[in-house]
């Protein structure tokens, strides 16, 4: 894997003994000695400590500050962000013109500057997207820093203990704050369904953070094979696999994604790519739609199973997008694409698990309630 990035927090995933792989270009922890299963149940528990520092940082700066940046970014994502108070973040999508996903990214307001994160298999790709479309803003990639995601209902109390002034955030609060590892950049939000944080360090103070974090005996390092389990049973996308190009947002279920204020009738309608279809679709609904899926029995269906409405005979209706075992819920579980006619829950369908149909029941997402800090 010589030929891999590494981040700051390399060495000591190697320390920690973690397992380590090939992810989005990087060399990343898949799982620690813990393992996987006893990883998840630990976050859900306690806390998790997470290196996400893969990912992209972006800060976008305009002479006319926020308002001119968030502006000029609405040409790219159907959100409000005019809208969006200073000290808070909201999720949202980059569209093409045919109304697909390019990528989801998390945008925050930080007063005279906007501070994204976007996907580290994305990173490049959304870095030119921004800056062809956004000639007027400076787009300034971060590379001296590092990213920590703290998950589980113990975040507070760990981070707290080093920086106070987290415990008065709330969900999608983003604020600086000095610390004895320097300038931290908090949000409170992750990607686990849990309460917690996503703190960004500079990369020399990574590891003693880390560390730090870590000295607290209820925090545990989860690898990406957790994440990818937590994740999944928050109901939660990730970009390649649950959305991409060829999905929209309505087919995706990310209406929720995407403001009033932005949609027919409202005052800034419009005005991204793809607006035509994407409009159309919150209006009269999209042919197929994301949803949950319980399959029976213990075998998990994964990405890629072929979904049947009937247990013999006719074309297969649909396709599992994520799938694997719920450490949290004791079962398969798996999100994938179906025709708005069979999306209801309790719906029955079929997949297509090593030559035989095995029944599974549409269910509504997420499969475990989120616990996020309102």
């Amino acid at each position: 894997m010589s030929d891999l990035n590494v981040t700051p927090l390399n060495a000591l995933h190697h320390e920690l003994g973690a397992k380590m792989v090939p992810f989005a270009g990087y060399e990343m922890p898949v799982q620690y000695p813990m393992g996987v299963l006893k990883e998840h149940l630990h976050c859900r528990a306690k806390a998790g400590l997470f290196d996400v520092s893969h990912m992209g940082q972006v800060i976008l700066r305009a002479p006319g500050g926020y308002a001119e940046a968030a502006t000029a970014m609405e040409r790219l994502v159907p959100v409000d962000l005019l809208g969006l108070g200073e000290g808070r973040q909201r999720y949202g999508v980059f569209t093409n013109e045919a109304g697909g996903i390019l990528d989801d990214l998390m945008i925050a307001n930080r007063g005279d500057h906007m501070f994204v994160v976007v996907n580290a298999a994305c990173k490049a790709d959304d870095i030119a997207h921004m800056r062809a479309g956004l000639p007027a803003v400076a787009i300034e990639e971060i590379t001296d820093r590092a990213l920590l995601a703290l998950q589980g209902p113990a975040a507070e109390a760990v981070l707290a203990a080093l920086v106070p002034e987290v415990a008065a955030m709330r969900f999608m609060d983003v604020g600086v704050f000095d610390s004895g590892f320097g300038t931290l950049w908090v949000s409170r939000s992750g990607y686990t369904g849990e309460d917690g944080y996503e703190i960004s360090v500079a990369e020399t103070q990574a590891e003693p953070l880390a560390r730090a974090l870590l000295a607290h005996e209820d925090v545990e390092p989860i690898g990406l094979g957790a994440r990818d389990s937590l994740r999944l049973e928050a109901g939660l996308c990730l970009y390649g696999h649950d959305i991409d190009t060829t999905t929209t947002p309505v087919e995706a279920s990310l209406n929720w994604a995407i403001q009033k204020v932005r949609r027919a009738g409202g005052a800034r309608a419009g005005g991204f790519p793809g607006a035509d279809r994407i409009l159309s679709e919150l209006a009269q609904g999209a042919p197929r739609a994301r949803v949950g899926i319980i399959p029976e029995g213990r075998a998990p269906m994964r990405e890629g199973t072929a979904l049947f409405a009937a247990a013999d005979g006719g074309e297969a209706i649909g396709h599992v997008a994520s799938g694997g075992f719920g450490p949290t819920i004791e079962g398969p579980m798996s999100m994938g694409y179906v025709p708005r006619p069979l999306a209801t829950p309790g719906t029955t369908l079929y997949g297509e698990v090593r030559g035989k149909r095995l029944a599974a029941t549409v269910t509504a997402l997420p499969f475990t309630p989120a616990r996020f800090k309102r």
